[in-house]
């Protein structure tokens, strides 16, 4: 019997256990669903032969290595920071393991060990990054072989809410990690632009967003997502290219809205406060100019130079940060004090449904003439547990799991999934279930 574990039972995680039990019944595998929230887990796993949920602290080297010495494949969906304890337990025992986080410099750093173990780390295998890689090659190539050359590639991918459930002044809940959304940008972005590098730092980022029609949901908002430039080489985007940017679609009130919170200051992750002393107001405007006769209201439209009734000053008041509540958090980050109120206030409610939204915009020549190809997808979730994210993230990865436990997929070595033997059976299995992509020219 093949042993599969899955580190990481959050909230990306729903339709994935759902996916790896379905297969687990066919083929008779055993997968170990483990979690710190032991009631979570077992909640996810439900009744069945073939999967069981289990608990320990990820930090325990031993207990850490005894489970990943029993497996055949390991799928981490950890916070990206663990994914370097679990690839190096992986490396040693000679296991495959898949994430669908970012290839970070500490696991890239691991390129020539995981090689020399003669095992596959297939990182980037959700949404996006995943879908975003898997759907692009697919087209880029098909245009390749037809002998056409890129000249533009661009891509949007966006976790928004379906339209009967986007109902409050930020139109954004959380259908993930919102530790994700807090830390989205924090870098900077770079893209290709007219042939010229274009460098956005963070406290830009949100300010300069662009607008895209997408059809059957008219305008969204976009802004660059961290290093386009970075996938020149990995999409083999040679010259004549003038473009490539990779994008986050959002609603043109959230970047307003967040970019107010970077210039207040609200998003840092290394200043600390002691909340205990501070109200939400007085944390909210800690670096604006006091003024004892003014309301908080007044005070933050001062500083951001909006009327006192506008729509990002209801944003601030909707999430209850110009209140008089202590925030009581102890000695905390602005980030970590930042990440509680969203947790709290853009929560979904149980019958609400995500939605997700990629788009591809790749402009190419063929036998000197110009085209504009345009492909997108729009999935929605069913509620607040079985989400358009859960299935979007999840997956690509279970079937890639099964891809490699059925010996179908015979890889080794660092990757993300821009090859023909991954994305082409993973794309065809998705559109089983829904997730596949419209194309039409412009």
């Amino acid at each position: 019997m093949k042993k599969l574990i899955l580190l990481g039972a959050g909230k990306s995680a729903t339709s994935l256990i759902d996916y790896l039990i379905e297969q687990a019944s066919k083929f008779k595998w055993l997968i170990t669903v483990i979690d710190s929230d032991a009631l979570l887990a077992r909640a996810k796993v439900g009744k069945t032969p073939f999967a069981r949920a289990e608990t320990f602290d990820i930090e325990n080297d031993e207990l850490r290595a005894k489970w990943i010495s029993e497996a055949d494949l390991v799928i981490s969906l950890l916070p990206a920071s663990l994914h370097i304890k679990v690839a190096r337990d992986c490396i040693r025992f000679k296991k495959d393991l898949l994430t669908a986080s970012y290839v970070s410099s500490e696991i890239a750093a691991l390129k020539s060990e995981i090689e020399r173990a003669g095992v596959l780390f297939m990182c980037e295998m959700g949404l996006d990054p995943g879908i975003d890689h898997m759907s692009a090659m697919n087209i880029l190539d098909s245009i390749r072989r037809k002998g056409g050359d890129i000249l533009s590639y661009k891509g949007y991918c966006g976790a928004l809410m379906a339209p009967e459930c986007d109902d409050n002044p930020w139109r954004y809940k959380f259908s993930w990690n919102p530790q994700g959304v807090v830390n989205a940008g924090k870098d900077g972005a770079s893209y290709l632009a007219e042939g010229r590098e274009i460098r956005v730092p963070y406290d830009k980022l949100f300010s300069d967003y662009q607008a895209i029609e997408v059809p059957g949901l008219g305008k969204l908002a976009y802004y660059p997502n961290r290093d386009s430039l970075h996938y020149r080489e990995l999409y083999r985007l040679d010259a004549p290219l003038s473009d490539i940017l990779r994008a986050t679609l959002r609603y043109p009130e959230f970047c307003e809205g967040w970019q107010a919170l970077i210039s207040l200051g609200l998003t840092d992750s290394l200043r600390q406060t002691d909340s205990d002393t501070l109200s939400y107001s007085n944390w909210t405007l800690q670096q604006v100019p006091a003024a004892t006769d003014a309301a908080p209201e007044d005070r933050l439209a001062a500083f951001l130079n909006v009327a006192r009734h506008a729509r990002i000053v209801r944003q601030f008041k909707y999430l209850g940060l110009l209140g008089t509540e202590r925030v009581g958090l102890g000695t905390a980050s602005n980030a970590e004090v930042l990440r509680h109120v969203l947790e709290n206030g853009l929560k979904m409610k149980p019958t609400d449904r995500d939605m997700v939204v990629m788009l591809h915009e790749m402009e190419f020549e063929r036998k000197n003439i110009r085209t504009k190809l345009n492909a997108y997808m729009i999935v929605l979730g069913e509620d607040n547990l079985r989400t358009a994210i859960a299935r979007t993230v999840g997956l690509p990865l279970g079937i890639l799991s099964k891809l490699i436990l059925t010996e179908k997929v015979k890889m080794s070595g660092l990757h993300i999934p821009v090859m023909q033997e991954v994305y082409h059976p993973v794309l065809k299995e998705l559109e089983d279930y829904g997730i596949r992509f419209e194309e039409f020219f412009s």
